[in-house]
């Protein structure tokens, strides 16, 4: 019998949650490529018009599978759809899919989630920390259970400074059982009117139903083999199974892409923060590492013992800065450049509150209004004041996370690489203390300008790409040159009289 990870991973069905999501399709891509999995189950909500086996043969066309089926052209015919929804009872499985899963499944993750950060309270709860607890209770039905992960994120006790692979219970106001009777009991409206008071010192609903879904996890699951997965921000993928692919603008990408456009030109960011950037491809690896080690431990572990922790973040000794994060940025600027600039990118930092506003006014309001002036002029659709507001409303969101930094304890995964072989390290690699930051944002940036701008990486285009960069420097430096030009005239003129009379 087969031992190490493509051994666990043989012949075993899987169940996926969150399937069609960022991490859930690296997931998918990696089982099907580096193991011989019998079945992957992927819960999918079902859509009008649209069948579910249909929106998973789409995949085909996504540069994430290519490689895959290149290789194994009848890889998707180890996938079966299960439609499901996180918003529904039960999670809107049917009692024919639940058998079936609870009769055949082995290992199960569970990635379902709303990231949104201002998302109103009863849908974060009910995506977030009720669907766990639903997904807990199926678990405890399925016959031939091995391992349950549980993906949840290095914030969720972001309350704290210093953040250990354990639970942290005392840090809600309320236990997540209690919490799920009361919102059952009361309507949407008055849920979300509760959200100040339930939250506490949580920034926002994606980390205080992530912290509550992990309670969900100590107080229901113990007597599971299961297990809690904190990735840290994550990124574009690092090697696999290409360089710099990403299908999001969350996180630190998001703000490169405006910056890239000449769109973004101030942010609320403390540079000597950690960004705290984590690439798909490992997570996605460690995932599947975490599923393989529960199943190893769960024959060691005592009945209702308190569930392991594993988060991926930056290593110590290979930190990230938001200073780093924009040096290699900006290195990268004169190299790949969009086609589809607006202004010449750059980006300026600021902490304080009031000097950002003022900031934000001229680098952002106003050129949005005289940009919008000459959209009207020439008949077409203002759109750059609409997207300045809601730049402003989700910097304001990620402040608590670009002006902070956090401690985040690895010993579990650190621990849980070590036991793999050397041959499982090199193909489910996820060793953030040998990351090399500057390759890994040249393939970023790369493959943002590939797969969120749409452009080609051909040699044509990025020729055209820097020519306009060019005249947008100019135009940028000449702008300068005329503004302090402008304002030293003015502040002359201010104080011509006072000299006169002197």
């Amino acid at each position: 019998m087969e031992s190490g990870m493509q051994g666990f991973y043989k012949d075993k069905n899987v169940f996926i949650t969150g399937a069609t999501g960022f991490v859930g399709k690296v997931i998918i891509e990696k089982l099907l490529r580096s193991t011989d999995v019998k079945r992957i189950y992927i819960l999918i909500r079902g859509k009008r018009g649209r069948n579910i086996r249909e929106r998973v043969l789409a995949w085909e066309k996504e540069a994430l599978f290519k490689g895959l089926l290149q290789s194994k052209p009848k890889a998707f015919e180890c996938l079966m759809p299960i439609v499901g929804d996180c918003l529904e009872p039960d999670l809107g499985i049917s009692d024919t899919d639940r058998s079936l899963l609870s009769a055949e499944v082995q290992i199960v993750i569970h990635g379902a989630a709303t990231v949104r950060f201002n998302e109103p309270l009863h849908v974060a709860l009910a995506i977030n920390t009720r669907a766990t607890r639903l997904m807990v209770q199926l678990a405890k039905q399925m016959l031939q259970l091995e391992a349950f992960v549980h993906v949840s994120t290095a914030f969720s006790n972001c309350v704290i400074h210093h953040i250990e692979e354990k639970f942290y219970p005392e840090h809600l106001t309320c236990n997540s059982e209690k919490v799920l009777e009361m919102c059952d009991q009361l309507s949407e409206e008055l849920t979300n009117n509760m959200t100040p008071a339930l939250l506490g010192s949580y920034p926002n609903t994606y980390t205080y139903t992530k912290a509550l879904a992990e309670d969900v996890i100590l107080r229901e699951g113990s007597d599971l083999p299961i297990s809690i997965f904190r990735p840290a921000v994550i990124g574009a993928s690092h090697k696999e199974p290409v360089a710099g692919w990403i299908d999001n603008l969350y996180g630190p990408i998001g703000l490169i892409y405006g910056v890239a456009h000449g769109v973004l030109r101030i942010a609320s960011i403390n540079k000597d923060a950690s960004a705290c950037l984590v690439p798909v491809d490992y997570c996605a690896n460690v995932a599947l590492a975490t599923a393989w080690q529960t199943s190893k431990s769960r024959n060691r572990r005592e009945k209702a013992a308190v569930p392991a922790v594993y988060t991926l973040a930056p290593a110590a000794q290979n930190p990230l800065t938001y200073r780093d994060f924009l040096k290699y940025c900006h290195s990268c600027r004169d190299q790949f450049p969009l086609t589809t600039m607006i202004w010449y990118p750059f980006l300026n930092c600021v902490t304080t509150p009031w000097l950002y506003q003022l900031a934000a006014f001229f680098y952002h309001t106003l050129p949005g209004y005289v940009f919008d002036l000459a959209l009207r002029l020439t008949r077409r659709k203002p759109r750059l004041a609409e997207v300045y507001r809601k730049i402003h409303h989700n910097m304001d969101m990620l402040k608590p996370f670009t002006h902070r930094t956090w401690q985040f304890d690895t010993k579990n995964t650190d621990r849980m690489r070590e036991l793999m072989s050397a041959e499982e390290r090199r193909v489910y690699y996820f060793d953030m203390g040998a990351l090399e930051w500057k390759d890994y944002f040249e393939n970023a940036l790369l493959g943002m300008r590939q797969y969120l701008g749409k452009e080609a990486n051909t040699p044509e285009s990025i020729e055209q790409a820097q020519r306009l960069l060019k005249r947008l420097k100019m135009l940028h430096h000449s702008l300068q040159v005329t503004v302090f030009c402008v304002a030293g005239f003015l502040l002359w003129w201010l104080l011509k009289p006072f000299f006169f009379s002197i």
